[in-house]
């Protein structure tokens, strides 16, 4: 099966997340994409992470009514913080069988070659790229393939902050995510 990665913290995981998901799926002849919560981002700060097995959970949520996505904990076994070529390679070791590729915002491409080992990434993997606003000149990598999807601007820190200040976050989250929110009663 040709396996569409998505990595991501999905503090917490909105319709942005899902629409993207779903285009770069359809467009680039996906079998499945696999969400991949990450426990720990090298890149991002810690202070506002909802814990890992409620973010997991939420992405569960929001998956579970399309049978070609599925929430992924596999870094959450792995040292911290994951390094994307390290669950890659743990992932190919393990799933043999399956072609992985790893899906990527442009304004992440701009800052691939900071990546722990960027280049055997390219070297094994296809990137599939979806455009971020703002995001021109980007690097050339003929493993990145440029995908054409909406160009989205929400994010995760403006839920959390409208959550935090008790504004409705209606249509930006799935409803079961948004109610798991609200009985857990985090980001408050």
């Amino acid at each position: 099966m040709k396996i569409g990665l998505y990595f991501g913290s999905f503090n917490p995981i909105h319709i942005g997340h899902l629409i993207i998901a779903q285009t770069i799926r359809e467009r680039s002849g996906l079998d499945q994409v696999w969400f991949v919560v990450s426990p720990q981002n090298p890149f991002k700060r810690q202070e506002s992470l909802a814990h890992e097995l409620d973010r997991l959970r939420m992405v569960e949520l929001a998956v579970e009514d399309n049978f070609h996505f599925r929430a992924s904990d596999v870094e959450f076994r792995m040292p911290k913080p994951s390094y994307t070529i390290d669950t890659l390679t743990y992932l190919s070791d393990k799933h043999p069988q399956h072609q992985f590729s790893l899906f990527m915002g442009s304004d992440n491409l701009k800052h691939f070659h900071k990546w722990k080992n960027h280049q055997a990434i390219l070297d094994q993997y296809d990137l599939l790229v979806y455009p971020r606003p703002g995001e021109s000149d980007l690097p050339n990598y003929p493993q990145a393939k440029l995908i054409d999807a909406p160009l989205l601007d929400i994010s995760a820190t403006f839920i959390r902050q409208a959550i935090q200040s008790g504004y409705s976050v209606r249509y930006l989250l799935p409803e079961n995510v948004e109610q798991y929110i609200l009985d857990k009663k985090l980001y408050r």
